[in-house]
C-alpha cells in the first residue's frame, strides 16, 4: 500500500519536473545565442538583429538598424486605403455613366435632326404651298338692266386704253388693258348699250345704267365679253330711262336717240341677273389650301355695291406673281366644279387670238393649283401686249411624277418639254373646247 502511494506521488510531480526542465532548456539556448546575455533583456537593448545575432550581421547592430530604416516603408491603414479605392471606383463609374448618358443624348439629338431633315426634304420634294395662295378681292359692282329688270356686274378688262382709264377713274379700281379682246369674233360677244348723255346714273359715262341683251340664263348667247353701242339723246328730246333693248329700238325708230357702234370690247361678268346669281361659297374661311370647288364668290353686297371674289395666286410668263379670279367657263363640267357661270359661247375663242394659253399641272408637286398640284403659268400678264382674261387651258404632266420640280416660267416649261421630262397637251374636259374667263387683278388695291 505504501509502495503504491509512492508511485502515485511520483507520477503527480513528474509534469512539474518536466516543465522546469523545458524552461531551463530554452533559457540556456538563448544564453548560448547571446553569448552570456541574460533573458531579462529585450527590445532594442538586446543584441538580436531580426532572426540572428547582431554579431553575425555585417556592420553590426547599427548597420542592421540603418538598413531597416531605408527598406521598410510605412503601411497605410487598411481601412482608409480601401475607402479611398472605393471612392475612386465610384467616381470612375459615375464619370462613365455621365459619358454614356451624354453619348446617348447626342445620338438621340442626331437621330432627331436626321429625321427632321428627312421629313423636310420629303416635304420640299413633294409639296409646294405658296403663301397667300388664296386671298379675298373686293371689286366694285355696277347696276344695269335687262328687259326692265336689274343686273349687277363688274368691269375688269378693256380692249381700249381710253375706256380702261375712264372706268378705272370712275370706279376707283383698276381695269386692265387687254388689246387682244378686239380680235374676238362677234358671235363670242354680247351686245351692251352705253349712254353718253341723258339721265345721270351709274353708267360708264356717268349716265343711266347699261342695258344688256342677255344674261347667263340665256346660256346660248350670253358672254361676259361685250361689244358696245353708244346711245346719245338727240337735241330737243326729253331723256328718260330706257331699261330694255326693245325700248332703245323704239326710241331710235322715233329719232329720239342716235346709236353708234364702237370698236371696244369690255369684260363685264354678271354677278346678279333676274333669273339668278353667281354661287356664293359656303365656307368663307380662306387658307393656302382652299379648294377651287364650291364657288368663287365670298360675298355679294348690293348696298355697298361690291362683290368679293377669291383671288388665286400663280405665275406670269417670266415668273412674276399674278392673281386671278374666275367668273365663267366652258364646258359646263369645269364651270360647275368651280361654281361659276357656264358660258358656251366662249368655246368660239378656242382658235382665236383673243384667248391666251394658261398652263396648269395635272401631277407632280402637290400644291395650290386647281387640280391640287403646283400653281399654273400664264403666257401673258397685265402690262404685256398679249394679255387677255380669256384663257385657253393646257395641261402639263410629268413623265415621272417623282422627278417633278418647281416650274415658274414659260422658259422653264419649254426647257423641260424639250428634255422630254414633261408632256403638254390642250385640255378637253367632256371632250369639249375649254376656255376660262380668269381676269388678272390686283387684290390688294
Amino acid at each position: 500500500m505504501n509502495k503504491s502511494l509512492r508511485y502515485i506521488a511520483l507520477l503527480a510531480i513528474l509534469p512539474l519536473f518536466t516543465a522546469g526542465m523545458t524552461t531551463d532548456y530554452f533559457s540556456d539556448a538563448e544564453a548560448l545565442k547571446s553569448k552570456g546575455t541574460g533573458t531579462s533583456q529585450y527590445g532594442s537593448s538586446t543584441n538580436i538583429c531580426g532572426l540572428d545575432l547582431c554579431s553575425n550581421y555585417p556592420g553590426g547592430k547599427a548597420a542592421w538598424k540603418a538598413d531597416q530604416g531605408s527598406s521598410v516603408a510605412p503601411v497605410a491603414p487598411v481601412e482608409k486605403s480601401m475607402e479611398k479605392e472605393t471612392m475612386m471606383e465610384k467616381e470612375t463609374m459615375m464619370e462613365k455613366e455621365t459619358m454614356m448618358e451624354k453619348e446617348t443624348m447626342m445620338e438621340k439629338e442626331t437621330m432627331m435632326e436626321k429625321e427632321t431633315m428627312e421629313e423636310t426634304e420629303a416635304d420640299l420634294g413633294s409639296v409646294l404651298r405658296l403663301s397667300r395662295a388664296n386671298v379675298p378681292a373686293t371689286i366694285p359692282m355696277h347696276q344695269g338692266y335687262y328687259n326692265g329688270e336689274d343686273v349687277y356686274y363688274i368691269i375688269t378688262d378693256s380692249s381700249d386704253p381710253t375706256h380702261a382709264e375712264l372706268i378705272t377713274e370712275n370706279q376707283g379700281w383698276q381695269v386692265e388693258l387687254a388689246p387682244l379682246l378686239k380680235n374676238a369674233p362677234k358671235d363670242a360677244l354680247s351686245k351692251v348699250y352705253l349712254f353718253t348723255n341723258g339721265i345721270e346714273g351709274d353708267g360708264i359715262h356717268g349716265y343711266q345704267g347699261q342695258v344688256f341683251t342677255s344674261t347667263p340664263a340665256q346660256a346660248d348667247v350670253y358672254s361676259a365679253l361685250t361689244s358696245h353701242v353708244h346711245v346719245m339723246w338727240n337735241d330737243g328730246e326729253s331723256p328718260r330711262v330706257l331699261d330694255s333693248e326693245a325700248m332703245i329700238m323704239e326710241a331710235a325708230k322715233n329719232n329720239e336717240i342716235t346709236l353708234t357702234e364702237i370698236n371696244v370690247v369690255l369684260n363685264m361678268p354678271q354677278i346678279i341677273w333676274p333669273e339668278g346669281q353667281m354661287m356664293v361659297k359656303e365656307d368663307k374661311t380662306l387658307t393656302d389650301v382652299t379648294p377651287y370647288g364650291g364657288g368663287q364668290v365670298l360675298d355679294i353686297d348690293t348696298e355697298e355695291m361690291n362683290v368679293t371674289f377669291i383671288a388665286h395666286r400663280g405665275w406670269g410668263p417670266d415668273g412674276r406673281t399674278i392673281y386671278y379670279i374666275v367668273t365663267d367657263a366652258t364646258p359646263s363640267g369645269p364651270a360647275g366644279m368651280m361654281g361659276v357661270v357656264s358660258s358656251p359661247t366662249s368655246a368660239r375663242l378656242i382658235a382665236n387670238s383673243a384667248a391666251v394659253d394658261l398652263f396648269q399641272f395635272k401631277n407632280g408637286l402637290t400644291g395650290t393649283g386647281p387640280l391640287g398640284f403646283q400653281p399654273g403659268i400664264a403666257a401673258g400678264a397685265p402690262g404685256d401686249a398679249n394679255y387677255s382674261p380669256m384663257w385657253r387651258i393646257f395641261m402639263i404632266g410629268w413623265e415621272n411624277p417623282d422627278d417633278a420640280q418647281l416650274l415658274e416660267t414659260i422658259d422653264d416649261m419649254n426647257a423641260y418639254s424639250e428634255a422630254g421630262l414633261i408632256n403638254i397637251g390642250i385640255a378637253r374636259p367632256m371632250d369639249s373646247d375649254h376656255i376660262v374667263n380668269c381676269p388678272f387683278i390686283d387684290p390688294f388695291q
